[in-house]
């Protein structure tokens, strides 16, 4: 839909048709506690580590151990960032031992990443 440029002028309020399409487009926004939510996940993977994290399990599921390896971090950095993008949604886990291994809970999600940051 092509916008029109604005025709009000100073001290004017929009025609009847211009209310009721703002209307139309303001129901169609989600609600402002779904918002928040939303831009919670999208500042979950603003972070580069998180990004790498994101990355690195592109491949598969990692231990840990790998992943504090492969990102030379300390334990509780890696840690505090996958609990980031497991409260997201991003991650899944499984527990073995006493090792937790993290994988993507959607396969797709670095494909949609490199998609949205290429047409930027």
């Amino acid at each position: 839909m092509l916008m029109k440029s604005c025709q009000i002028g100073d001290g004017e309020r929009p025609n009847q048709q211009q209310l009721e399409r703002l209307e139309e487009i303001s129901s169609q926004i989600p609600a402002e506690d779904v918002l928040y939510e939303n831009a919670d996940v999208i500042k979950a993977i603003a972070d580069p580590t998180r990004l790498k994290i994101l990355h690195l399990l592109k491949h598969g599921e990692l231990c840990v151990c790998e992943i504090i390896m492969a990102l030379e971090k300390p334990q509780p950095t890696v840690s505090h960032h996958l609990n980031i993008l497991k409260k997201a949604g991003f991650l899944k886990w499984r527990k073995d031992g006493v090792w937790v291994h993290y994988s993507l809970s959607n396969t797709k999600i670095t494909d949609m990443l490199d998609e949205l940051l290429q047409n930027r």
